[in-house]
């Protein structure tokens, strides 16, 4: 969901920004390996994105040819939409408790 992914997105940024405040968390080795899976599981959602847009395409453009396009009216298919994240309208400053 679009939503659940901005969110996770600003809750990472928060995270990274806190740890820039505390020298001894961001040299940490558990921080430093969370922060490595971290920038996995990004790089795999971004690959997922690309193959979604990608077949996106795919489906589109086939629903615009000829013939597939006289079955697609047939039976009500419709373009699907382009996954794209949500510009980030204002940054957000953590809240650090204590």
């Amino acid at each position: 969901d679009l939503e659940e992914e901005a969110e996770l997105s600003r809750g990472l940024e928060q995270l990274l920004a806190v740890a820039e405040a505390y020298p001894d968390l961001k040299a940490s080795a558990n921080f430093l390996s969370l922060q490595r899976q971290l920038v996995e599981v990004e790089e795999a959602l971004q690959l997922a994105r690309r193959y979604y847009n990608g077949a996106v395409r795919v489906y589109n453009t086939l629903l615009e040819s000829f013939p597939t396009l006289l079955v697609a009216r047939r039976f009500g298919f419709t373009p699907a939409r382009y996954f794209e994240l949500p510009l980030a309208t204002e940054a957000h400053a953590p809240e650090v408790k204590w």
